[in-house]
C-alpha cells in the first residue's frame, strides 16, 4: 500500500485544502477498493504536534502521525498557507527538512497555492517551474529568484514535484494526482462526485494583473507608469527607451529583470487587464473596447487576449458579464 502524507503545521495552513485533499483521496480509495478489492493509499495527516487549532480555535485538526514515526511515504501534500509566509517558513524548519529528506528518498511532493513558499524554502524548486496564487507572484519572485514562477499555469509537474495555482484550484490538482496514482477512470469518478472540472490547465482567466512594482528600479517604475497612462496608444519600445535616455538593449534587460516581462509583454498585459474590466462592467462591444486599449486590428486583439486569458473576448464577456453576453459585435 502507498502512503500519502498531508502536512499540517502550526495553524498556518488553510483548513479547506487539508480537508478537500483528504476527502478526494478517501473517495478515490473507496472507489479503487470496490473495483480492485483493496485501497491504494494509507492517508495520514502528519506534523510535529498532536493537535493543531485553526480559525482562533474554532476548529481543531488531530494529527494521525508525527513525522518522526514515518519511515517511508510516497506522496507529500503541502496545503496552502495563511499569508505570513516568512513566519510559516521559519516556524517549520523541521518539516521542511523532513520533506527534503523524503524527496531524496523517492517521495513525490505536491504544494497547494501558497504552500509553494514552504516548498521553495527547501531549495527543491530552484531551477524548476512552479505555480502559486497569482496574487502572491511578486512576493514569491522576490523571495525565491531561482525558481521559474509561471502563474499562468494551473498545475506544474516536474521531477516528482507538483505545484498548483490559487485557492480552490487545489481541487484540480487533487484530481490530477488521483489520475496519476490511480487511473483515469477513478479520476473521472471523483470529478463527478465532487463536481470538479477535469483537465483545467490555466488560471489565467482569474488573474488580475497589477504589475511587479517592488523591484526598486526607479527608471522601470517610471516606464511602467508611462505605459499604464497610455492605454489607448501603441507605444514603441525604441521611443520608450529613448524617453528615459537608456539604450534599447539595456532598457529591455532592466525591464525584464525588474518585472519578469518584456516591455511589449507588459504593455499587452496592462491593455488586456483594462479590456477585461470593460467587459466585466460595461455594455461596450468588442470593437469599442479594442479601440480603447490601443488595438485597431481585431485579429491581433483576439490573439493577444486569448494568449493572456486563455479565452476569446466573447467567451470572457459571456462568463463575467451576463447582461452583455447576448450582445452582438
Amino acid at each position: 500500500m502507498k502512503h500519502l502524507a498531508i502536512i499540517v503545521h502550526g495553524g498556518q495552513n488553510n483548513l479547506s485544502s487539508i480537508v478537500g485533499t483528504h476527502e478526494i483521496f478517501t473517495s478515490a480509495n473507496k472507489y479503487w477498493k470496490n473495483t480492485n478489492g483493496k485501497e491504494l493509499f494509507k492517508i495520514q495527516l502528519v506534523g510535529i504536534s498532536k493537535k493543531v487549532a485553526f480559525e482562533d480555535g474554532l476548529f481543531t485538526v488531530k494529527i494521525d502521525a508525527n513525522i518522526s514515526n514515518i519511515s517511508k511515504t510516497n506522496l507529500i501534500v503541502i496545503p496552502s498557507l495563511n499569508h505570513n509566509y516568512k513566519k510559516a517558513e521559519k516556524g517549520n524548519k523541521l518539516l521542511v527538512e523532513w520533506i527534503t529528506e523524503k524527496y531524496k528518498e523517492g517521495a513525490e511532493i505536491a504544494s497547494i497555492c501558497s504552500g509553494a513558499f514552504m516548498l521553495a524554502s527547501s531549495g527543491l524548486l530552484d531551477g524548476k517551474t512552479c505555480s502559486t496564487h497569482w496574487a502572491h507572484a511578486d512576493a514569491f519572485r522576490n523571495q525565491f529568484p531561482k525558481v521559474n514562477l509561471q502563474t499562468d499555469k494551473l498545475i506544474t509537474d516536474e521531477n516528482g514535484i507538483y505545484t498548483n495555482g490559487g485557492a480552490y484550484s487545489f481541487l484540480n490538482l487533487a484530481i490530477y494526482l488521483v489520475e496519476k496514482y490511480f487511473d483515469r477512470k477513478t479520476a473521472i469518478y471523483c470529478s463527478k462526485i465532487f463536481q470538479i472540472e477535469m483537465d483545467r490547465n490555466s488560471q489565467s482567466a482569474f488573474a488580475i494583473f497589477t504589475g511587479q512594482k517592488l523591484h526598486g528600479d526607479e527608471m522601470v517604475i517610471k516606464a511602467q507608469a508611462y505605459i499604464e497612462s497610455k492605454l489607448d496608444e501603441k507605444i514603441s519600445v525604441e521611443d520608450l527607451s529613448s524617453k528615459f535616455a537608456v539604450g534599447r538593449r539595456n532598457f529591455d534587460r532592466r525591464f525584464i529583470k525588474a518585472t519578469g516581462n518584456t516591455p511589449l509583454e507588459y504593455s499587452q498585459r496592462v491593455k488586456i487587464e483594462s479590456a477585461k474590466k470593460s467587459f466585466e462592467t460595461s455594455r461596450k462591444n468588442i470593437n469599442e473596447v479594442m479601440y480603447e486599449v490601443g488595438y485597431s486590428d481585431v485579429k491581433a486583439f483576439r490573439e493577444v487576449f486569448r494568449k493572456i486569458t486563455g479565452m476569446s473576448p466573447l467567451e470572457y464577456r459571456a462568463r463575467y458579464n451576463k447582461e452583455s453576453a447576448v450582445q452582438a459585435w
